[in-house]
């Protein structure tokens, strides 16, 4: 396995190569990181290059920019095809999977003791926006190495890190993560299943909604009310660490409109049993839910931002070629100027994104950047593809152009992990100090 690593952080210290420009394309597959060009610049160059805002990566530039080239070119292998077919026939996109394992793709927030690259959570970022830009979107990226993988290098146990986080780095193992119920979605405070602690065993009962990949997945994260056990824990939400081919546990598939290779399932737990060192984080309770949240929105943006990539280049192109009247149609405002807004706003979701990924590899919760920016991808997401399948005409509807196929899914990220209007209540609490709504 390849891994990609970089200069430790330390906060409060630039490291050597802060300094140095990173310009990461929006561009979709097949291209090289745009850097600044050294030669004049004409009109001529103008029209012909595209001329995007760079990102500025703070530590690791290099690392970064060889990650963004090789998952790119991994990508290229695949593309939106291969996600169609493992969506109608699989649901499984394991072979692509695992080749971004073997290339150190998914352990890039993995501490490198653990077989990862130790880069962090802007790493993962990245790594997320590139699969996405080449119409592979799949959500997992935003569960098993981010939320279950962070949950596990915070509070995990040593068994447990030893046990999971090498498989997360590598992509032979993988972690589903289960907290929604029927009857409590952003309300999580109101989850009704319970874990009691009986004959030395966690005894788990309840049900679970829309749980994402179990049926690839070798375990779960599961979110369940318990007290007590051999550390006596006090009461409340607590994470354990479940097989998926558990006695007891059985699972039945929720039919949605989305095209994707991960399906959704309801989960039942009738007396569950997992042995007492299942539990993560133990008396850490809550903070072991909300430290893998975080992370869980980043990858989520980025998702959305490389979904907005792939949208607007392929309009672009299309705009640039398809001739009517004797001209481009991108020749017209009508065309033009809608385009030109959702790379706009692309670039500000992409910012706001790396600053949330940066404040919690910094070691800050990042809360309020990670809401903004997973509040701003998914609108921008929404806009460029609705931009992108108007500037095709009809042809934006048929599945060879690939923009439709990809409406379910960029419709349900205003929806999950969290609605937007959840995360503007948390951006008017916490940012504008309005009073609580909710």
């Amino acid at each position: 396995m390849r891994c990609f690593r970089a200069a430790r952080r330390v906060p409060g210290h630039a490291p050597p190569d802060a300094a140095k420009p990173a310009t990461l394309s929006t561009s979709g597959c097949g291209t090289t990181p745009r850097r600044p060009n050294p030669t004049p610049v004409t009109s001529a160059s103008l029209a012909s290059t595209p001329e995007r805002i760079p990102v500025t990566a703070t530590a690791g530039i290099e690392e970064l920019d060889a990650l963004r080239v090789a998952v790119r070119r991994l990508c290229e292998k695949y593309g939106h095809d291969y996600y169609l077919r493992t969506s109608a026939e699989s649901g499984n996109a394991r072979e692509f999977w695992e080749e971004l394992g073997d290339l150190g793709a998914l352990g890039v927030a993995i501490p490198e003791e653990y077989g990862g690259g130790g880069q962090g959570i802007e790493a993962l970022a990245v790594v997320a926006e590139e699969i996405a830009a080449c119409g592979l979107p799949l959500m997992l990226i935003a569960l098993s190495p981010a939320v279950c993988a962070t949950m596990l290098i915070d509070f995990g146990s040593d068994e447990q890190r030893a046990s999971w986080l090498p498989g997360l780095a590598d992509g032979s193992r993988v972690l589903a993560f289960a907290i929604t119920e029927p009857d409590a979605g952003s309300n999580a405070h109101n989850i009704s299943t319970r874990a009691v602690f009986e004959d030395g065993d966690w005894i788990i009962t309840g049900q679970k909604y829309y749980v994402s990949h179990v049926d690839n997945a070798d375990a779960m994260v599961v979110i369940a009310n318990a007290a007590g056990g051999p550390d006596n824990l006090p009461p409340g939400p607590k994470a354990f660490l479940v097989p998926t081919d558990a006695p007891n546990l059985s699972r039945t598939p929720i039919p949605v409109e989305i095209i994707s290779p991960e399906r959704q399932y309801s989960l039942f737990f009738d007396a569950v049993r997992v042995p007492a060192d299942a539990i993560v984080g133990g008396e850490h309770g809550l903070r072991v839910l909300f430290t893998g949240l975080n992370p869980e929105r980043i990858l989520s943006a980025a998702l959305l931002n490389g979904i907005a990539r792939y949208a607007i280049e392929k309009a672009a192109d299309y705009a640039r070629t398809r001739i009517v009247w004797s001209e481009p149609i991108g020749t017209h405002q009508a065309i033009a100027h809608p385009l030109a807004r959702a790379e706009t706003r692309l670039a500000a979701a992409r910012l706001l994104t790396l600053e949330a990924a940066r404040a919690v590899d910094r070691g800050e919760t990042g809360g309020v950047a990670a809401a903004m920016a997973k509040v701003e991808a998914s609108e921008t997401a929404s806009y460029a593809l609705d931009v992108a399948i108007q500037t095709h005409g009809g042809n934006g509807m048929a599945r060879e152009y690939g923009l439709a196929t990809l409406s379910g899914l960029v419709r349900l990220f205003r929806i999950a992990p969290v609605s937007t209007e959840m995360l503007l209540n948390h951006i008017a609490h916490r940012a504008l100090r309005l009073p609580r709504s909710y």
